[in-house]
Parts: C-alpha cells; structure tokens; sequence
C-alpha cells in the first residue's frame, strides 16, 4: 500500500512538472501580445516630429494653445502613430555615392524608440514602418543600405533579419509592442536595389521576385519572432492603378503578410481627377480585400494644403472608407508640417522643397480637413 501510494506520488509530481515546462506563464503570454488593434486606425505618421522639434518649430491646438505633437494627435482624435525607420541615416548620403551623411540620426533605431515611447504615453497604438534603406525608399528610391550593398541575396536576408529584430528588440525593452510592422515601404518596383529590383528598361526581371519574396519573408519571420500577435504588412503605392498582378506575383513567389498597405494622394496624380483616383482607390480597397484574404489599410494619405477643393477630398473619401468593413484605417502622411519647414534631408540630399500636403495651418494649427480623418 505504501508503495502504491508512492508511486502515484511520484507519477503525480511528474505529471505537474512536465505540464508546467509544456505551457507558458501568463507574463510571457503578455510580454509578446501587442495591443489590441483598433477597429479602424485613424492615424497619423510624424516621424519628422523630432527633428522639428529641434528645429525650434511649435505645435498649436484649435485654440492657439501651445502643446506637444503626440499629445495634439491624440487631442484632434487620432488612436495610432507611424514612425519609418531607416538603418543608418547618419552616413546615408554614401549611399548615393555622395561625400558626407546625412548627419544625423532622425528616424534611425534610438530616434524611432524614443517617438514610440512618446506614442503610447498617449495610448496611441504604434506602426512600425522598415525602409530597409538609409534613407527614404519610395517607387523612385530603393537604394541598398551603403553597409549591406556588397551583400549576396542570402547575406542580404541575414541584413534585414538582424536589423528587424534589433530595432523591435529595443522597443520591446522599451515595453513599447507595435500593432502593425510594415516589411518595406512602397516596394511596388522591389525594394534593396538592385537585388530585389522587379523590373528594368529590359522587362521584367527574373530574379527580381524570387529575391523579394525571400527578402520580405526574411523580415516577416524576424518581426513574428519578435512580436507574434503583430499585424505585418507589405507596402505599395498609387492605390487607384490596377495593381492585381503586384500581388498575384508576390503570392505565387511565396511572399507572406497579413495585411495590405497603401498608399494614397489623390491630388497629386497627374493622371486622373482626385474624384476618380478615390472612387479607383475605394474599389481596390474591395476588391484586394476580398481577393488575397486579408485586411487592407490606408498608410500614408495626404491632400495638397491650399488647395480649395483639399477639405472636400477627404471629406468624400473619409465617408466612404469608413464603411468598407475590411479597411481598418487610414494614416495621414507628416500633417504637422507647416510654414513651408524642410528637414535637413530635403535640402542637403535631394535639394527638394517644401513638403505641401502637410495638414496644418501656417500658424502652426490643425487644419479643419485633418479632422475629417478621426469624425
């Protein structure tokens, strides 16, 4: 009978040992969870907001009272904030095989945990958006980071893993979780030039998507091991062309994402009426959704300040993406810039001028159509 009673003993102590090493404490659970993704994100992406900042510029509210950037976010109505990340912006004009950097840090790793620590403060949910350049990389742009350009296509998923899990390693020791990652930006034409570049003045490139699809899939994997309940998305732009065939290919290359990114300026198309560029958008926005089996969301959208007709732009296509179910949300692209402000890159990179699709008055103030987005 002892024996009996002893054995069970041990057979039990057993069983609650291996069961206990099979299962995951409720605080490891939590520490990976990112926070509970809105209904619809209305947001906004202030990466500049720092260097603004430094630059001496203010932010008002309604009322003329001076106030911190994130805060008024949250104040006009706005529940997330996107923050892009380049690898290393302080040396980035070597990049375009210039002397000198960019010389300074804006939007690198520190710069970015600094901004999302300051985003959930707020309670904003936070995106994460990866160039994977140093720095912006758009369907004109996606230049290799000048670290990695002598990099193979396998030394290049290694680059974009580690680089990946190190920023959202250093928010996560922040207790900062972003909701949505982004894993390129714009990547229509690929992205980290030229091995993952999809086309030339030759065609279509052979390669080109076969290196895309395992670069992309490298920085997913290494967001989902980082963060497993995070959203992660890939990027494109010009919402109102026909871009079936951008997914098609991704898809039969075996590229992953959650969600679909994009991006929309309906003013500034050169090709179609802002009405007919919506109605276009809105209809891919459908028909992507209900097509590839995931979420779509708008992630960058912008309106040209001034213009007259700015306010009745988003005000149509605010209504209308509100009520397509699968659309879960809208981010408007740097709307605190004002007063004709450049940022450093503008003027001694690319010799741009100012940015005009900003969405606050030249006293430093929320535009009225900027409260279209979070009605």
């Amino acid at each position: 009978m002892n024996k009996a009673i002893s054995l069970f003993s041990t057979l039990y102590t057993l069983f609650f040992i291996l069961s206990a090493c099979g299962s995951k404490p409720a605080a490891v659970e939590e520490e990976t969870a990112a926070p509970a993704a809105p209904a619809f994100a209305k947001g906004a992406d202030i990466s500049w907001v720092t260097e603004q900042e430094a630059d001496g510029v203010k932010f008002y509210d309604k009322d003329g009272r001076e106030t911190d950037c994130f805060a008024l976010m949250k104040e006009i109505g706005m529940n997330a904030i996107r923050l892009r990340v380049w690898v290393n912006p302080e040396t980035a004009a070597q990049q375009d095989g210039k002397d000198g950097g960019y010389g300074s840090a804006y939007s690198g790793k520190d710069d970015v945990v600094a901004k999302a620590i300051r985003a959930k403060e707020q309670g904003l949910n936070v995106m994460i958006d990866f160039h994977y350049s140093d720095l912006f990389a758009d369907p004109g742009r996606q230049l290799t980071p000048a670290a990695w350009r002598d990099k193979s296509v396998d030394e290049l998923k290694e680059a974009v893993a580690a680089h990946t899990t190190e920023v959202l390693e250093a928010l996560k020791a922040a207790d900062v979780y972003p909701t949505w990652i982004q894993i390129g930006n714009e990547t229509r034409p690929g992205m980290l030039h030229p091995t993952a570049l999809l086309w030339d003045e030759e065609g279509e490139r052979a390669e080109g998507w076969a290196n895309y699809a395992a670069l992309t899939n490298a920085g997913y994997d290494a967001a989902k091991a980082v963060f497993p309940e995070t959203i992660v998305m890939v990027h494109i732009d010009n919402a109102y062309e026909e871009n079936d065939w951008w997914f098609d290919k991704l898809k039969a290359n075996g590229g992953q994402f959650d969600m679909i990114g994009l991006s929309h300026y309906p003013m500034v198309t050169g090709k179609v009426t802002w009405r007919e560029a919506n109605r276009l958008a809105l209809d891919h926005i459908r028909s992507w959704a209900e097509k590839y089996g995931v979420p779509v969301m708008v992630v960058e959208v912008g309106v040209i300040y001034g213009d007259a007709e700015a306010d009745q732009c988003m005000k149509e296509f605010m209504d209308e993406v509100r009520t397509i179910g699968q659309c879960k949300g809208v981010f408007y692209w740097e709307p605190q810039v004002y007063a004709d402000w450049r940022p450093q890159v503008y003027q001694t990179v690319f010799g741009w001028g100012a940015y005009n699709q900003g969405a606050f008055t030249p006293e430093g103030r929320p535009a009225d159509y900027l409260y279209e987005l979070t009605k």
